[in-house]
């Protein structure tokens, strides 16, 4: 696969991962990382529970994002509406793919949790799901941290494949 050249939209899971293996320097220096608020919101709650590599400046997320997009209830509808099991996402996946399904451009989306990933093959965008491995080896960047299970390439193909017995994508 070519390095991806457009809009990264990224999940709360991706970011407290960079953060934890070091690596979000390097992400948002090779891509146009985007998020949406809640997103955003979600990496500042639980810092009491977690470690020191995992505790998100909040400033240093903002000036590093290329953008943060609010979602509004107008958007959520329509997404809902689409396909009425967006309501199994949290929030955060909800409203990433709420604002996804709005976009013209080339984005991809990377992020690991199994519902979203569901949501992406049900919507007939299987070719826009990225694992945070492979961004990151596109790049050239090779995190010294192993990534965990859930952002490696192996583990997206292996439950897109599973997903896909689930699922058809919605017309």
């Amino acid at each position: 696969m070519a390095r991806h050249h457009g809009p990264v939209l990224v999940d709360t899971n991706v970011i407290i991962e960079c953060w934890r293996v070091s690596a979000w320097k390097a992400l948002t220096s090779g891509y146009a990382v985007e998020t949406i608020q809640m997103c955003e919101i979600e990496t500042q709650t639980g810092l009491q529970r977690r470690r020191p590599e995992q505790q998100i400046d909040a400033k240093v997320l903002r000036d590093t994002l290329k953008a943060v997009h609010p979602v509004n209830d107008v958007e959520r509808a329509s997404a809902l509406l689409r396909d009425d099991h967006m309501r199994f996402l949290d929030a955060g996946e909800q409203m990433l793919w709420a604002h996804a399904i709005t976009r013209g451009d080339a984005w991809v989306l990377c992020g690991p949790d199994k519902a979203s990933l569901r949501m992406g093959l049900r919507l007939g965008l299987r070719d826009r799901l990225v694992s945070l491995e492979r961004l990151l080896a596109d790049i050239g960047h090779r995190p010294k941290v192993a990534l965990r299970e859930a952002h490696t390439q192996k583990w997206l193909d292996q439950a897109l494949v599973q997903l896909s017995n689930l699922e058809r994508p919605t017309p």
